[in-house]
């Protein structure tokens, strides 16, 4: 008899879409929210069900990569993932572009960097998924498109280095969004310019999937 294969733990971590208002107890009918980690879950949850996989969502709405770092060992590193999926940038936007100085872009792509780097010395083997932060114009960047769309574009390009210098996934999401306005208005897919609703998460979700399930590194 051939001996069974460990489970896979996969961890998702970011912001309000990675929270997905998820339940703060043992609920399984809550506990990894209602977005796109649920998504991820279901699909993967029955295709590897030979490994009976553990998937945890730590996302937090409101999250800034400095807040991630804040409660990265107790949120992240303590529980010893075999996968990691980080989605955020767009509260890093949010809360400095009307600001005098603006967004900070050196500050995000370097404490996104020391993020990793913790992450790379405390668990060497995690697979790292790093998904690109997008918005579509309504509602938070109606009021400054170019300024948001700007900040927004740059958080991909970091974060793409980020996920070559570091062996990760990188998952592009700004231009299925984008790709997806031309189906359907904007408002079908992200309600608030920010914040995706049942098919935006869908579709969050289906991106994911086929890169990383697609590619070299996928979960199995």
């Amino acid at each position: 008899m051939s001996k069974q294969r460990e489970p896979r733990k996969i961890l998702f971590q970011g912001d309000s879409i990675t929270d997905g208002n998820r339940g703060r107890d043992a609920d399984p009918n809550h506990i990894l929210g209602h977005g796109y980690a649920f998504w991820i879950a279901a699909e993967l949850g029955e295709s590897l069900a030979a490994r009976r996989p553990e998937f945890v969502n730590r996302g937090i709405s409101g999250s800034r990569v400095s807040d991630l770092a804040a409660r990265w060992d107790e949120d992240a590193l303590e529980l010893r993932p075999d996968t990691i999926s980080i989605l955020v940038g767009v509260n890093d936007i949010l809360m400095s572009i009307a600001t005098e100085e603006g967004f900070d872009r050196a500050a995000y792509e370097n404490g996104y960097r020391k993020l990793l780097e913790r992450t790379r010395e405390a668990l060497p083997g995690v697979r790292l998924v790093l998904c690109e932060p997008f918005i579509l114009p309504l509602g938070h960047t109606q009021s400054d498109w170019e300024g948001w769309r700007s900040a927004a574009d740059f958080c991909g390009e970091a974060v793409r280095r980020l996920a070559a210098e570091f062996g990760a996934v990188f998952v592009p999401l700004q231009d299925a969004f984008d790709r997806a306005c031309e189906i359907a208005p904007a408002s079908y897919w992200i309600w608030d310019g920010v914040h995706p609703t049942t098919a935006g998460h869908g579709l969050l979700a289906k991106r994911w999937l086929e890169v990383v399930q697609g590619g070299e590194a996928a979960i199995r």
